[in-house]
């Protein structure tokens, strides 16, 4: 398959060999795996021309609580599949399911579950690809719990540790702790040891305690500014940490509702390369208004413009966010479209380990989203088979 286009992000990092941006550009790919990338007009007659919008990486979605009505935590097959398969319409390519904070039993039956669904869907013959299961709590501070229930966060003792790790069955990739729990420091060194990145989350410690987690081993933060100790003149907290330690990459909700522009475009200034979009979607993503369910509760979704859903306490839970639309959203605040493309893309699959994702290079997947002028998703593939838009000849 060889595409020209009018532009091409490529997405790819310093020392990468190639430029990151290509206006016009072509791509080819094979086997489900991109075999050249160049500049100008492509060698022989395309099999598509796309004259204009842009040409980008697939999305990499590290927190997908649901979709399309669906909850993942507690859903059959039918479900993941329904949304592996319609998340291409938002250009997301490959995602993380998210369980949050449950007891512990629930929260090991969850996985158990996702493990078995995890290996019918990790290719990504089937839609999106998984990319093995995101635990948000239940290690979790009760000063920041934000939408999860206080009554179910734990202590991360080696034991409740083993049983997440092994329910997973080397299924779980990411869990969202907070370090200043008693236990946590040992806690990250022993999910890091079993391959599961560490995320500071849900957390009220200070830049100390946060920086004593990445010496553990932790490599990101969970939702930048929203439920975590705030940056003070004092007391850098988890933000003020999180944008000055380049040993963080920290993700971000760019629904301009959990963040203002204005403040999303301070931390991408503070933190250049170390910001990551993220959804955070739940169930009443994609769907409209109306009563749907996020942990096993109950949220209210009474706008379908963006809007987050809420607890019935008015605090929000989760998003109702496309990847296209945070990118879109990110460009809104002044990031260069290549800077906020990387930032759903790269970042992230670097993030988790992923070189072959979030970028078009030679032997990366093959995934691909073709983008509009106003950043909104036209078609897309998932190696190399197009699983979204009109057909494309």
């Amino acid at each position: 398959m060889l595409i020209a286009a009018a532009r091409i992000i490529t997405a790819c990092g310093a020392g990468s060999g190639g430029p990151p941006v290509l206006a016009p550009g072509y791509v080819t790919w094979a086997d489900g795996r991109i075999t050249a990338v160049g500049a100008g007009q492509p060698p022989a007659k395309p099999d598509l021309q796309l004259h204009d919008g842009v040409l980008v990486p697939g999305f990499v979605d590290l927190q997908v609580n649901g979709y399309f009505g669906v909850e993942l935590a507690a859903a059959d097959f039918t479900g993941w599949l329904t949304v592996a398969r319609r998340l291409a319409e938002t250009g997301t390519t490959a995602f993380m399911p998210t369980v949050i904070t449950s007891p512990l039993d629930e929260m090991a039956e969850a996985l158990r579950r996702a493990a078995e669904y995890h290996a019918k869907l990790a290719d990504g013959s089937q839609g999106a690809r998984v990319l093995g299961v995101h635990a948000e709590g239940p290690f979790i501070s009760p000063v920041r719990p934000g939408a999860h229930n206080p009554e179910w966060i734990a202590n991360p003792d080696p034991a409740a540790i083993e049983a997440l790790i092994a329910a997973g069955g080397g299924n779980l990739r990411m869990v969202t702790l907070a370090p200043e729990r008693d236990g946590a420091l040992a806690a990250i060194k022993q999910l890091t040891a079993a391959g599961v990145v560490v995320s500071v989350g849900h957390s009220d410690a200070t830049a100390q305690q946060v920086s004593a987690a990445a010496r553990c081993g932790a490599t990101m933060v969970t939702h930048l500014f929203n439920a975590q100790r705030p940056m003070h003149h004092r007391e850098p907290g988890v933000v003020g940490q999180a944008l000055a330690d380049s040993r963080l990459t920290s993700s971000l909700i760019a629904d301009l509702h959990h963040v203002s522009g204005q403040v999303a475009a301070i931390a991408f200034v503070a933190a250049p390369g170390r910001i990551c979009l993220i959804t955070d979607a739940a169930a009443c993503a994609g769907m409209p208004p109306g009563a749907y369910v996020l942990g096993g509760e109950p949220i209210e979704l009474s706008e379908g413009d963006g809007t987050p859903p809420v607890r019935s306490d008015g605090t929000i839970a989760g998003s109702a966010l496309r990847m296209d639309s945070a990118v879109a959203n990110t460009v809104a605040t002044g990031l260069g479209i290549s800077e906020a493309v990387t930032a759903g893309t790269r970042i992230p699959a670097d993030l988790i380990g992923r070189s072959d994702l979030g970028r078009i290079a030679p032997a990366a997947a093959a995934d691909l989203t073709w983008l509009s002028d106003d950043l909104r998703t036209i078609a897309t593939w998932v190696g190399g088979e197009q699983v979204f838009g009109p057909h494309l000849s």
